[in-house]
């Protein structure tokens, strides 16, 4: 089963937009580890569908985002798979490991009971099919966080009992985000675990979906950057990483073009550091550092959906060639000519190991 890639133009490729159609490297001096790979499981999109269905559903844009994927056969097919057909379209791709995470919006969008039973059930699912193939997947536990206390009980026994690498969230609850303090708990528990945390991007929230979704930018255009870029500002200006400084965060396409933004960051950041009032009257917060200091100590970034090389350079330039990790983006972008761009790039061995490889290991602890 193949998946439709849109065919770059000629001129897409000669303004480098695009990867060159060439082979893949099939014995590469390093293993390609891609690192936000879907999957999800039939109960999952089920319930999602029977609550955007029901009499008074919830007004998010993120639920009903599911009820539209809910009608894409081929890729719930391929969400669905994390077995030996997946295996097989990695091979086609060159792909050595994926690190599977439960695709949004995930199961934030239900009720908190609900959620958390279903995190569960798609935990155990994924820690079995890490147990029958060790070096082809490895997988981010999934936690329900309207439910605190539940969302840390499945962090602990995902790092614990199920052998996980990290946690998933896929952005917004229903409008809420972890920066709030309520919800701190599991910002202590994704330390205490040395669990690295994934924040997935989903449509924004109802509040301000309107504008994305009148034209049409809800998802990957605009939407899927600025939502993520909110939970992320949010957790740093909430000073999370000022008391949880081992806590560790990623996020996918190119850190949602933030990188770009550092100097703007960091001149600006008086807007809203040490400010009276935010928050719904929260006292002030003052942070230790600059914005950019959290971006160069506790947060990565990962190259989904985006094998574009002077993005990827510039990036491990500002940042540091050891925060910037492969990532696909199976199955809605894949590409072999993308992978095999990877392998032309410009820059050292070294550094090509590490984008391809041992970041990976090293920030999801791979090796242990």
């Amino acid at each position: 089963m193949s998946w439709n890639v849109e065919v770059a133009s000629d001129a897409d490729i000669k303004r480098g937009l695009a990867p060159v159609s060439r082979p893949i490297d099939r014995h590469p001096p390093y293993k390609r580890i891609a690192t936000e790979e879907a999957w999800n499981i039939p109960e999952i999109l089920e319930a999602q569908v029977r609550l955007l269905e029901s009499p008074n559903p919830p007004d998010d844009p993120s639920l009903r985002m599911a009820g539209m994927f809910s009608k894409l056969k081929p890729l719930q097919d391929q969400l669905m798979d994390i077995g030996e057909r997946r295996i097989a379209r990695m091979d086609e791709l060159g792909i050595d490991k994926q690190l599977l995470l439960l695709t949004a919006p995930g199961v934030q969008v239900l009720e908190p009971d609900e959620g958390t039973s279903l995190a569960r059930l798609a935990n155990d699912r994924l820690a079995e099919a890490c147990r029958r193939f060790p070096d082809r997947y490895a997988g981010l536990t999934v936690f329900a966080p309207q439910n605190v206390k539940g969302a840390v009980a499945e962090i602990e026994r995902g790092m614990k009992t199920l052998g996980f690498n990290g946690a998933v969230l896929n952005s917004h609850f229903r409008g809420r985000y972890l920066d709030e303090l309520e919800f701190w708990p599991i910002i202590e528990a994704l330390e205490a675990y040395d669990a690295a945390l994934y924040i997935h991007p989903t449509i924004p929230p109802a509040a301000w979906s309107q504008p994305y979704e009148f034209r049409g930018f809800g998802g990957a255009l605009a939407g899927f950057t600025h939502e993520v870029w909110m939970h992320t500002m949010g957790l740093i200006f909430s000073g999370a990483f000022d008391r949880f400084p081992n806590f560790r965060l990623v996020i996918g396409h190119m850190g949602e073009a933030m990188p770009l933004l550092l100097y703007r960051f960091d001149w600006m950041q008086s807007n809203a550091d040490g400010k009276e009032g935010l928050r719904g009257g929260a006292p002030a917060v003052k942070l230790k550092h600059p914005v950019s200091y959290y971006f160069k100590t506790n947060i990565w970034i990962t190259t989904s959906g985006q094998g574009w090389e002077p993005s990827i350079k510039y990036c491990m330039d500002v940042l540091g060639p050891d925060r910037v990790i492969y990532a696909m983006d199976y199955p809605y972008q894949q590409s072999a000519d993308e992978v095999a761009a990877y392998d032309a790039f410009d820059m050292s061995p070294e550094h090509k190991k590490m984008l391809m490889q041992t970041n990976a290991e090293r920030v999801f602890r791979l090796t242990r």
